[in-house]
Parts: C-alpha cells; structure tokens; sequence
C-alpha cells in the first residue's frame, strides 16, 4: 500500500549498520526543524499512546520522530489497524522508525510499510568483519595483527555496533601507529568487557549459574537495562537456538546452510553448538515458556521482586531446563 505517513521498517541482528540507517533518517528529519525524538518498546507502552504521540507530539517542536523498539511484539488486530489509520492519514510532520532484532514481524504488519523503506539488516559474514576491524583501526592511525583481529571476534558481540565500541577502547589505549596484538586485544578486553543478554547467554550455556548471576546483576545497575530487556534478548538467543535445531534435524549443518540462516562468524557457531548440547529442542521450548511467563510476572509485580524472578528463572533455564522451580506459598 502507499502510506503518506514517512514510516519504516528495519529488522535483523546488525544492530551497527541499523542504528546508522536509523540515524540517517533521523538527520534528515532534523533538517526539517526541532526534533521532538523518542525511542520506545513496543513491550512497554500502549500502541495507542505512540499514535496519540504522533499525532500530537510536542508544543516545542516541529517534527516528531519516534524509533519504536521490538517491533516483533505488534501483533494484536487493534495495534496494527491503530498504526494502519495512522500511516494512511498521518502528517508528513511525524516519523516512525519500527526496529527489530528478528528477521520478519507480524506479515500484516509488514504489509503496512512501503517496500522501499523495509530492510533487514543480515549478521556480517566473518570475512567483511574482519575487514571491518581492519579499517576501523587504518582509519584511526593504528595498525593491527591478524591474530589480534581473530581475538577481537572471539570476545566481542559481532555486530558491528559493539565492534566500534570495543575497537575504540584502544584508541584510549595506545599512541597513533601502535601495532596492536593478540595479547593487547586478550588483555584490553578481557578486562573491559561489557554485559549483555548475549554474554549473559554465554555464561547458561556454558552452565555457569553463579557467572550468569553475576551478568544479571551488573545489568540490572545499568541505566539502559531492565529485566524486559534482558529477558527479550535471550529469548532473541533462544529463538535462534531453536532455529539451529531445527537446521540440525534436516541435516542442513553445513558452512554454506549455518551462514544462510544466519550463523555467520565461527564464534556464533561455536556458541550455538554448545547450547544444542546443553538444551536439546524440548527444553528449548520449555525455556521459552518460562521467559515468556517470566515477563508476564516481572510486568504485573513491584520493583521489588524483579532480581528474585529473575534469579530464579535463570536457576531453572540452567538446573532444570526451563521447568520453573516450585515456590512455596504461604498463606
């Protein structure tokens, strides 16, 4: 359909090259006037509350534009013919940017966005990140070993958003035209390592209990960071760990099927094949059930008793997976 309405759709795990589309489109809008920006979750807030703030936006400012986070969670009828009455009579004043970590949302949805402002972001494959790492640092003055490339890939998320913020840890480090090595790469890191649902992921494979404790609650200190989050993002882990099974089952385990489905750099695939060895595609589901019951509590209970759904979800996805421990209840 044609929308009137600038709205766009951007999915998949490359959360850099996203983020700078995202950007793009948010500069563009700047050039319009003041921008009343915001950046939403869909699992948080109202779909009527976004409309109503596009509609209405801000007293102060020209141009509202919206990022809407999650995008994967629209998929109730009302939600989508809400956004649907937006898109088709909205004001030229109001961006909406739909962001995803999946590769696809609701097909209606989907249906929604013009083509030309649809795209999914695919993980790098290792060949163009390694290249990636190799610019950054020519770009920068510095020089580095290839060794110290493989290094960066081994101990860093690999998308492109948190290469950057990784590779500009040595910037901090060491004088224009050092070489970087193995070793400065394993020591720099090692010991700047920033927390994730992802390295949180890490840590319930390798079934490391009290280390995944450990990442949950540096997470849950962090500003940016809410028990929402961090359960979304293993949920995202434990999707495409479903998917992995579901490629070993037909067979489809080679190099050429594992980077087609997205499983692109040799440390996703080395961490996807010891997850399948801890959780088989049984306890994958029930994995899933209790994150999604898991969110359903953390939604409907005080601040108070977040840390301890949290602890005990991920005692269960490591000692019993994904069964819920019984909880007495006294009365």
């Amino acid at each position: 359909m044609s929308a009137s309405a600038p709205v766009w759709l951007f999915t998949g795990p490359e959360i850099g090259e996203r983020n700078d589309a995202v950007e793009q489109i948010r500069t563009a809008a700047a050039k319009r006037g003041v921008l009343d920006a915001h950046t939403l979750y869909a699992s948080d807030v109202k779909i009527g509350d976004i409309v109503s703030l596009l509609r209405n936006g801000s007293l102060f400012a020209e141009i509202r534009f919206v990022v809407l986070r999650n995008a994967e969670e629209i998929k109730k009828k009302d939600d989508i013919d809400q956004l649907a009455d937006w898109i088709s009579g909205g004001s030229d004043e109001s961006y909406l940017v739909l962001v995803s970590d999946e590769i696809g949302v609701d097909k209606k949805l989907e249906a929604l966005i013009p083509k030309e402002h649809k795209r999914i972001f695919w993980e790098l494959f290792e060949n163009r990140k390694e290249q990636w790492i190799s610019d950054f640092f020519r770009k920068a003055g510095y020089r580095i070993e290839p060794s110290a490339v493989q290094t960066i890939l081994d101990l860093v998320e690999n998308n492109t958003d948190a290469l950057r913020t990784a590779c500009t840890q040595f910037v901090l480090f060491y004088p224009q035209g050092y070489c970087v090595t193995a070793a400065d790469a394993e020591s720099i890191l090692s010991h700047n390592r920033e927390e994730s649902p992802f390295t949180l992921f890490d840590s319930l494979a390798e079934g490391l209990l009290d280390s995944a404790l450990e990442i949950y609650r540096k997470l849950s200190f962090g500003k940016d960071s809410s028990p929402v989050q961090t359960i979304a993002g293993l949920t995202f882990c434990f999707r495409r760990l479903g998917d992995w099974h579901r490629l070993a089952q037909s067979g489809a385990t080679d190099e050429f099927s594992l980077k087609k489905a997205g499983f692109t750099s040799k440390r996703a695939i080395d961490q996807y094949r010891t997850a399948s060895r801890r959780w088989d595609s049984v306890a994958v589901g029930a994995v899933l059930a209790l994150l999604a019951e898991t969110d359903r509590s953390v939604r409907n209970s005080g601040s108070a008793l977040h840390d301890c759904l949290m602890e005990l979800c991920l005692y269960a996805i490591v000692k019993k997976n994904g069964v819920a421990p019984e909880v007495a209840v006294f009365d």
